[in-house]
């Protein structure tokens, strides 16, 4: 019986007690292909009453052209259905490259899917997630002390640190973070003022407005934000740098070559935002009172030189130095956060983004609770 598709030609014929497939013609993708399964259907039916049952079906691809992957896939419908039904599947008259095709799709195992893992129990989510939290602040806990003991080598003379990086940092979280500063404590400045007046002048207070965007300048606010602007800005940028020299095995070379990345990688940067971030406050809390002075003289009946000598009135050297104090603690916190999450980065694609962003949101958490620690001692100790 024979099946004509196109140029593609297959006949089922009985020889003995076997049946031998035999090809001919162009077997191409592009055309119609015979299916194995249904010439099997059409020869097996035509068997005479009484004949006996085949158990080998053989290939005779001797009078075949051209041929592709349309070929494979028949023959391994062959396989299959010889397989299925338990019977054997002779090659030995296929050419030999169609042969050794053949056999090398036989050996891909399948893809074994995994099966779904039975849905944990709230006791157990709750473990995992100590398990982790744990481990996390073992890694952090173990990073913060190599960096402190290198920096204290450092004072030493026992390190040799890269001078040129460091002023780098310095020079990229100085003058090219100066705009970003400048519009955020500006727009800061402003909106203190303006809650100030609109509520202190309904009580017949608005002199009083110096005091609040001194305050909150100098003690708070100018540290604050600045810290979760150079989080974003400059912890995901060091954070993106070490993952992306870990992905292309950059800090392994470093390591195989006996350069600590600690004292090449870290430390210039570290000591770089730990240098910048407390001069940018104090150009943030400028700006930002600034900004409440002319929201100040705008709206209420005020001077500039009232204004100066109220601030001046409420706002002591004490509250100046705290804030710059905490720009200190955040500019440590936002290095080691970065310069960790960049050093632990993964090896896949989206490793990189993942590490950015959790340098930025470790940052900005650890700011805030270090500000609210800190906020606490000073009151402790009435500052």
């Amino acid at each position: 019986m024979t099946t004509e598709a196109a140029a593609a030609l297959a006949e089922i014929r009985r020889e003995d007690d076997s049946l031998v497939a035999v090809l001919s013609g162009e077997w191409n993708l592009e055309r119609p292909a015979p299916r194995f399964a249904q010439l099997m259907e059409s020869a097996l039916s035509a068997d005479p009453p009484g004949a006996r049952a085949a158990r080998v079906v053989n290939v005779d691809a001797s009078a075949l052209s051209t041929w592709d992957s349309s070929l494979l896939i028949f023959l391994r419908q062959g396989q299959e259905y010889c397989e299925a039904h338990q019977l054997e599947f002779g090659t030995e008259g296929v050419p030999e490259r169609i042969a050794s095709l053949l056999a090398l799709a036989r050996v891909v195992p399948e893809r074994v899917t995994d099966r779904d893992e039975p849905r944990l129990s709230p006791v157990a989510r709750f473990g995992l997630a100590g398990i982790a939290a744990w481990d996390a602040a073992h890694v952090a806990v173990t990073f913060t002390g190599e960096v402190i003991q290198r920096g204290a080598q450092l004072l030493r003379g026992r390190v040799r640190m890269r001078w040129r990086e460091f002023w780098v940092v310095v020079q990229s979280n100085g003058s090219g973070a100066l705009p970003i500063v400048t519009l955020i404590a500006l727009l800061i400045g402003v909106i203190v003022a303006f809650l100030g007046v609109v509520v202190l002048k309904r009580f017949g207070a608005g002199y009083y407005v110096s005091y609040l965007v001194g305050y909150g300048m100098l003690r708070e606010l100018g540290a604050l934000m600045t810290g979760i602007i150079m989080a974003g800005r400059t912890g995901a940028g060091f954070a993106a740098e070490l993952g992306s020299m870990k992905i292309t095995e950059e800090i392994d070379a470093l390591s195989t070559l006996g350069i600590s990345p600690i004292d090449h990688l870290v430390l210039p940067r570290v000591l770089g935002l730990f240098v910048m971030m407390p001069l940018l406050v104090v150009y943030a809390d400028l700006v930002g009172i600034v900004g409440g002075m002319g929201v100040s003289l705008a709206m209420l009946d005020l001077t500039p030189t009232q204004f100066v000598h109220g601030m001046l009135t409420a706002v002591e050297l004490s509250d100046t130095l705290l804030g710059v104090f905490k720009a200190t603690i955040y500019g440590l916190i936002i290095g080691m956060a970065g310069c960790m999450k960049g050093l632990r980065t993964g090896s896949d694609a989206g490793a990189v983004g993942r590490s950015a962003t959790s340098a930025v949101v470790l940052g900005i958490t650890l700011i805030i609770l270090a500000n609210a620690v800190i906020d606490w001692l000073a009151a402790l100790l009435q500052i």
